[in-house]
């Protein structure tokens, strides 16, 4: 599979069933060679056109299945979720 085929793809949160975007960029362990998660913009404007918004990383081990249209993931509380990467991401 092609990173752009799988850009190409819409996340879906199984646990309420949102939409949650598609996948903008990949974080690689270059250690290991594997994917370490898929990050999705998420924006917290009118249509994401007023102002910008936050990315969701959504770590490998919580995608459940990734099919011909869609990537399945489970993140129970994608707010909390969110909050934790933004309080991260500030300390760096």
């Amino acid at each position: 599979m092609k990173i752009s085929d799988f850009q190409a793809k819409d996340v879906i949160n199984i646990v309420d069933g949102k939409k949650l975007g598609q996948i903008s960029d990949i974080e690689l362990d270059l250690r290991h060679g594997r994917i370490d998660s898929i990050v999705v913009p998420h924006y917290t404007k009118f249509f994401g056109m007023f102002g910008g918004g936050t990315d969701v990383v959504i770590p490998w081990r919580n995608i459940v299945k990734i099919g011909t249209d869609v990537v399945l993931v489970r993140i129970d509380d994608a707010k909390a979720y969110r909050q934790e990467n933004e309080e991260a991401a500030q300390e760096v």
